[in-house]
């Protein structure tokens, strides 16, 4: 007999989360991710704390230890976390802050003048997502001491454990991250820590960071920059030839402060680079269009004014006049708001004229007071303004009018069938070898073949006019349909899935990253949304016992011959090209959905990003010896 009782839904089915509960059911909500990225995270939520009360006046200096256990130590020398009762939830303030979710001296407008610790979540989140925490507060004349367990539950409450120094005070938090929740590592990388609190030292002018790794290989390093974030541009273009020196502007208007940090070098690549109380804005925001904004009417104003350019000429675009630049825009807002949960843009519409203000005056008083300097920045604007118009005309030749003009495509492209991009992925092919293998063993329903003759051109050594003149490039940007510049439209993508698939030897290497490159500079979207994958070829194919096995690494053939006895009859064959290949073989092990690996070319941080490029792919010869030198310990299956 059927059953037609309808279940009750009632408040019984609503759940309450209490307390910092929330947090471990969608740690995702707080912290973005729950992969490496997010573990890093904890580390920067303590972290801000601590430089709040630098920004305050009260900090100079902030100790961050990787403890032998993998758990973090973060100390200040700041006024510590109020001990005293909280008046609201009848707890210490120390419990309050660690426990209450929107706690903090964020929100009454007292505490902090700017904070980067906005939401007033990060104490409490962090301990929620650890597996204990432990505080010590050093106040008035005392060491204070608690510590959480699992999730944040209280195991000890806010005590006095000891006297301390009168002039001591300050914060020391320490957290294990909980491994129940960051499944993936709770591995810190001292490298993602130590370039982040470069970052800050640079933000934070006067402020001492040190950083120290306690684990088997003992670290330390330690961060002062007296110069601030014109230190900063002076790092960021030390490879990279500048032609003047660098210009620092800042001002306050309305309590909230400009500073900006500007060099041109001798290269085309735009870097701009902002920051809101301490936090990267890398979607920009309001500050950094008041500046760019004013960017290009200065320069233009300039260019008229002394006659480089004449009263019928075309003005200069932004593109133009940020050509070559690498500048840092950093704002101290008291009460910022930001477009979206992961405060990627800056969104209050006030900072846009304060901004263009603050910027404005500055950078016309270094015109007029430097004219042998405004003069190259002129030059350098007019050159890149005539590229402009020489790379329009090349521009043209990569628009894809309709179906039919693939067959003419110079990289004999072999389109699939599929015209949904989300389901669709596009090879780019070392050579006509591997890709006739490629052809004939793909899915011609989703998989677009493109091979490439040849290396493509190094586009950190040219301009744009150059670059599109390039036939391999010129097909890359056809296929993909996107356009480039300020015709690059995301939503034109015809394929979700852009798979760089080369030979395993340094010239397979060399394409890799002259892609890669090619990528990152000029269809940079592509990257930051995940679009772009390198395939794994196996190494190895190994016959045993008329059984065959493709072997990605040295590693898996050693482990694999350990299980083959000495006197079996095996066959081991090096994979030295894809063209080697046969189509099925591709296929199976490269090609398939089913079976490949593919990795993710993601940009943690796009500012190492672009120095590890300048360093690798720019006119500098030494920077590019050290980087191998440092890395070639690492390099494995080459073959020169």
């Amino acid at each position: 007999m059927e059953n037609n009782i309808e279940k009750k839904y009632d408040e019984n089915d609503i759940q309450v989360l209490e307390g910092l509960e929330a947090v471990r059911k969608r740690p995702g909500m707080y912290i973005g991710t729950t992969s490496s990225r997010g573990l890093h995270h904890l580390v920067w939520e303590i972290v801000d704390n601590a430089i709040d009360e630098a920004l305050a006046g009260y900090c100079t200096q902030v100790e961050i230890t990787i403890n032998e256990d993998n758990s973090v130590t973060v100390k200040d020398n700041g006024r510590g976390i109020p001990t005293a009762i909280h008046p609201k939830t009848g707890v210490s303030t120390v419990e309050t802050v660690y426990t209450v979710l929107h706690a903090g001296g964020k929100f009454g407008g007292g505490g902090y003048k700017v904070s980067g610790g906005l939401h007033g979540v990060g104490a409490s989140v962090v301990n929620a997502l650890s597996q204990w925490l432990e505080i010590y507060v050093y106040q008035n004349s005392k060491t204070h001491h608690m510590r959480f367990g699992k999730g944040g539950k209280v195991e000890s409450k806010l005590s006095v454990i000891g006297e301390c120094s009168p002039t001591r005070t300050g914060t020391t938090v320490t957290f294990k991250p909980d491994p129940e929740i960051f499944t993936e590592t709770t591995e810190y990388d001292y490298d993602i820590l130590k370039n982040r609190i470069r970052e800050l030292s640079y933000l934070n002018k006067g402020l001492k960071l040190i950083l120290i790794d306690d684990r088997i290989e003992k670290k330390k390093d330690e961060f002062l920059s007296i110069g601030g974030i014109s230190e900063y541009v002076t790092l960021l273009n030390k490879n990279k030839q500048p032609i003047h020196r660098v210009i620092d502007i800042d001002g306050e208007e309305e309590g909230i402060s400009i500073e900006v940090a500007l060099q041109y070098n001798e290269g085309y690549n735009s870097n701009v680079y902002s920051f809101t109380n301490n936090i990267t804005t890398p979607e920009g925001g309001t500050h950094e269009d008041g500046v760019k904004r004013a960017l290009t009417r200065i320069i233009n104003n300039y260019a008229k004014k002394m006659k480089f350019l004449k009263e019928n000429d075309e003005s200069l675009i932004g593109d133009d006049v940020k050509e070559g630049i690498t500048m840092i825009i950093s704002c101290k807002h008291p009460n910022p708001q930001f477009e979206g949960q992961t405060k990627t843009k800056l969104g209050n519409a006030e900072v846009r004229k304060i901004s263009d203000s603050i910027f404005t005056e500055g950078f016309e008083r270094f015109l007029m007071e430097n004219p042998d300097d405004s003069k190259i920045i002129i030059e350098k604007s007019l050159t890149a303004a005539r590229a402009r118009v020489a790379a329009k005309k090349a521009r043209e030749l990569t628009r894809r009018k309709n179906a039919l003009e693939i067959s003419s495509l110079p990289g004999k492209l072999a389109d699939c069938s599929s015209k949904d991009a989300s389901i669709s992925e596009i090879y780019i092919v070392e050579g006509d070898s591997a890709g006739g293998s490629a052809k004939q063993g793909r899915d011609s329903k989703t998989q677009a073949i493109l091979p490439l003759r040849g290396k493509i051109l190094n586009v950190e050594k040219a301009r744009l006019d150059k670059i599109l003149g390039n036939n391999e490039i010129r097909s890359l940007i056809t296929a993909l349909g996107t356009g480039i510049g300020d015709e690059f439209d995301i939503a034109k993508l015809r394929y979700h899935k852009t798979i760089i698939m080369t030979d395993a030897d340094v010239d397979g290497s060399h394409i890799r990253i002259l892609l890669l490159t090619f990528f990152y500079r000029y269809l940079k979207p592509l990257v930051e949304k995940g679009f772009i994958y390198i395939a794994q070829p196996p190494l190895y194919k190994l016959t045993h016992n008329k059984e065959i096995t493709y072997l990605y690494s040295d590693e898996e053939l050693n482990q694999r011959l350990l299980s083959v006895l000495p006197t079996d009859k095996k066959e081991i064959q090096r994979y030295k090209g894809l063209g080697e290949m046969n189509p099925e073989q591709l296929w199976e092990t490269t090609m398939n959905p089913e079976n490949r690996t593919l990795l993710r070319v993601t940009i943690e941080d796009a500012i190492l990003a672009d120095q590890v490029l300048t360093d690798l792919m720019g006119d500098e010869v030494e920077p590019r010896k050290e980087f191998i030198e440092k890395n070639a310990k690492f390099a494995q299956n080459l073959d020169i």
